[in-house]
């Protein structure tokens, strides 16, 4: 420190200790709404994510597992099985198999929900840091 630093009344040093101090919680207020901000656009794709596969599981329930089921009933009633039965194991194979295809949707969204996914870390560690400094300084 130079010799007109250390002559420096301690009204003075406080206020610039206080307008630093103000000047950083600010940045940190800043830091935060950024980082809520990238996190509320995770939040959306994920949810996004289970609306698609939401709706693909109702939209293949409802107009392809039909055909589906109705072409491979036909193929099995080609290989000679009962009607009613190639019906059923048509539409037995055909629900599992988009069955599959939804649920993998349905997990990836739920996966990217998850909580240390959306933790604030880079705010949380500034904030740390923070604190220390202030400590110190003090």
């Amino acid at each position: 420190m130079s010799a007109a630093e250390n002559s420096r009344p301690l009204g003075d040093l406080l206020s610039g200790l206080v307008s630093d101090l103000s000047m950083l919680f600010r940045k940190e207020v800043e830091l935060a709404k950024t980082e809520a901000s990238e996190k509320l656009d995770q939040l959306l794709a994920a949810g996004r994510n289970l609306a698609i596969g939401a709706v693909l599981a109702i939209g293949a329930t409802g107009v392809l597992l039909a055909a589906l089921v109705s072409g491979l009933a036909a193929i099995f009633v080609n290989l000679g099985m009962q009607p009613s039965w190639a019906n059923f194991l048509a539409a037995v194979i055909v629900a599992v198999v988009i069955g599959g295809i939804a649920w993998a949707m349905i997990a990836r969204g739920a996966a990217e929900l998850k909580a240390e996914k959306l933790s604030m870390e880079r705010t949380t560690r500034s904030l740390q840091m923070d604190a220390t400094v202030a400590r110190e300084t003090l």
